[in-house]
């Protein structure tokens, strides 16, 4: 169960700052100190801006990423690194992202990177707290740092199967990637990471079309080992590229199978959805954690406070106050940073007036 009630937390990205966009253009121009030093002024922005917003969880904002997923493809040895993708031309669409080709064994004996990334975060984010006690701390000492790693059904899904070297098809590719992801997620748990999300939006985006209880299974074999060890969350959505779904935006067909995650909080898209299937975060609160997208990343207009204590009301008519995490849809990569920053000022805003109606400190 949570540390505190009406918990807010986010999803892991976070949009970067204009002069990091143009950067990322002209990295020849840099030295390595520089590209260092990009990266630790980035996420030092993005830490300052949730820090500021009062959020209960703190992310890097993945800030040394090039989305959530892709900058683990340069960590893995036996892909060919796609340069261009199928089509680069019209409306945004997700044909645009290119595809890797497999001319090996997947493997990456150097680990994926999240462990630099999150130690990156606890020393930036330690810079400007102070040293924090051991254990989740409360929001009145600190928030929690967490670090988001894609699970290996999603990153399977930016690969193209090569039977001659027996990756047949996108389950043989996600049970290739499970021991490197479940690896990495031990080396966090290592580093002393107290929060992960593995982010499966694949599997709630596909689900309409793949045996649930199969993506169950691949979920709880790759935390198995740092259950119970760290607070494992996960992270389902209907895509969010472009600020465009994916997949059909119904929970339905994931459910009562992904109730069987063996996770510690599941969040669930539904802001965007107007709150369609609201009911069913009661199931999902009577096993774990749910946190609820309350702020539509894929939307301009700026939430209020008082439309998310509206938004938070209406989720604890399912589910209780310790039981409930309140978050955006998804990551916020996708939105502008002057609309993202007020949105988690406002998202805190709504959820303490919420806790100081029921009576909670906050």
């Amino acid at each position: 169960m949570q540390t505190c009630p009406l918990r807010t937390s986010v999803i892991g990205s976070y949009p970067f700052p204009g002069w990091l966009e143009f950067a990322t253009q002209h990295l020849d121009r840099f030295g390595p100190d520089d590209r260092a030093e990009l990266q630790d002024d980035a996420v030092t922005c993005a830490v300052q801006d949730q820090l500021a917003a009062g959020l209960d969880v703190v992310t890097d904002g993945e800030q040394t990423r090039l989305d959530f997923n892709l900058s683990f493809y340069g960590h893995l040895e036996g892909i060919d690194l796609e340069t261009a993708p199928s089509r680069r031309w019209g409306p945004p669409a997700h044909d645009q992202r290119g595809k890797h080709h497999i001319v090996g064994p997947l493997q990456a004996p150097h680990g994926l990177g999240a462990v630099a990334e999150y130690q990156r975060l606890e020393r930036l984010a330690n810079a400007r707290l102070g040293p924090r006690p051991p254990g989740n701390p409360s929001p009145l000492v600190g928030p929690t740092l967490k670090a988001s790693v894609p699970g290996p059904y999603t990153l399977a899904g930016r690969l193209l199967p090569n039977p001659a070297l027996d990756y047949p098809d996108r389950w043989a590719l996600a049970e290739a990637l499970l021991p490197i992801v479940r690896r990495e997620l031990e080396a966090l748990v290592a580093a002393g990471c107290q929060e992960i999300s593995v982010d499966e939006p694949s599997m709630s985006c596909y689900a309409h079309r793949e045996n649930p209880r199969r993506l169950v299974s691949l979920f709880n074999r790759t935390v198995e080992t740092v259950r119970g060890r760290t607070r494992v969350c996960t992270h389902l959505c209907f895509g969010n590229y472009k600020a465009r779904a994916v997949g059909p935006r119904q929970l339905a067909p994931l459910f009562p199978a992904f109730l069987d995650f063996a996770c510690d909080e599941m969040h669930v898209e539904m802001a965007s959805r107007e709150f369609a299937e609201l009911e069913l975060i009661r199931p999902i609160a009577e096993r774990r954690d749910v946190a609820v997208g309350v702020v539509d990343v894929k939307s301009y207009y700026v939430e209020t406070p008082d439309d998310i204590a509206r938004r938070v009301k209406r989720c604890l008519e399912f589910a209780p106050a310790d039981r409930l995490v309140l978050a955006p849809d998804c990551g916020l990569s996708q939105t502008a940073r002057w609309a993202a920053r007020q949105k988690l000022v406002n998202l805190v805003a709504g959820v303490r007036e919420v806790r100081r109606e029921v009576g909670l400190v906050g």
